[in-house]
């Protein structure tokens, strides 16, 4: 099996002056994942890593960056699955650590439930040795100026875009398959800017967010969090693999259904237990990256493909 990793960044309305960073974010987010595919790691491994590469970059709706709730607070989420055997581990309500994505994976590995949030999540990462941070040191000036334009204009369920140049953000998510042929996928976010105290997106709901099985793909979503887990788009696009479309297809068909039906945006990437890429969104734009048999492909607008060696 050849191992291949595949990372998005955020579906929406992105302005031209977050193209670059963006597309430097998934790229680099790809490179951590595949290396350690390429040294014989496990795809959970790739896909944390990848994503909390992301976490790290105010680029990205995730970790360090993420918008605010109408409190001025971050409130965090994020979800891990396993395709071997169906495990998943989900976090939500975070406000006082850096990596959910990385709590969410100790969430799969330690604890006999699925999916823990707010205090009960805190207390399981305190527990495990994760450290907190300052709640301010996550707050990014992105996050700041997308959250006083949502104060004044009222736009409500702006997840991944931006009333101006300086509040664009992206939830951030990866796909991975390793040589042994095991695919898992993660996926963490902020939320949307201006969001009520408490609220609660498909990014942790297994099946909206994220969704992974080896006999299948696997799956990550972004965009509006509300639409997404009503149509429940993750496993809507392994449900059509499963019945036999490809996962390209699957993935256009199941975004393009979702959007005629709930009259919102979202985008998803996928990989097939063959390694088959996937990639849609019926928004602007999308960062994305995937690395395969050590060629680099990303874009951010429809129809585009840029292409790149890689080493690892």
């Amino acid at each position: 099996m050849v191992p291949t990793i595949i990372v998005h960044g955020g579906a929406g309305d992105i302005p031209e002056s977050r193209v670059e960073g963006k597309l430097k974010g998934v790229k680099l987010a790809a490179v951590i994942g595949q290396r350690i595919l390429s040294e014989g790691g496990s795809a959970l491994d790739a896909v944390e890593a990848a994503v909390v590469s992301m976490e790290n970059d105010e680029y990205f709706n995730a970790g360090y960056g993420s918008v605010l709730n109408v409190n001025g607070e971050v409130e965090m989420e994020a979800s891990i699955m396993s395709g071997k055997d169906l495990n998943v581990g989900a976090v939500t309500l975070i406000k006082d650590f850096l990596h959910p994505i990385s709590i969410a994976h100790k969430v799969l590995t330690d604890s006999p439930h699925s999916l823990l949030g707010g205090e009960g999540a805190k207390l399981f990462a305190l527990e495990k040795g994760f450290t907190t941070v300052p709640p301010e040191s996550l707050i990014s000036q992105h996050a700041r100026a997308a959250l006083n334009s949502f104060l004044q204009h009222g736009e409500f369920g702006r997840t991944e875009i931006g009333m101006d140049t300086k509040s664009d953000v992206g939830t951030v998510g990866a796909v991975a398959l390793d040589s042994n042929g095991h695919i898992a996928v993660a996926t963490s976010t902020g939320g949307m800017s201006g969001k009520a105290v408490g609220r609660i997106g498909d990014t942790p709901q297994i099946g909206s967010g994220t969704y992974a099985d080896d006999y299948v793909g696997g799956v990550s979503t972004t965009g509006h969090g509300e639409t997404i887990l009503k149509y429940c788009l993750a496993h809507s696009i392994i449900k059509l693999m499963e019945n036999g479309k490809d996962a390209s297809a699957a993935t256009k068909m199941a975004v393009e259904g979702m959007t005629k039906r709930l009259n919102n945006t979202a985008g998803a990437i996928t990989l097939s237990k063959n390694g088959d890429v996937g990639i849609h969104f019926s928004s602007q734009r999308l960062a994305w990256a995937y690395i395969k048999s050590n060629k680099l492909f990303y874009g951010i607008n429809h129809d585009e493909v840029f292409e790149d060696d890689v080493s690892l």
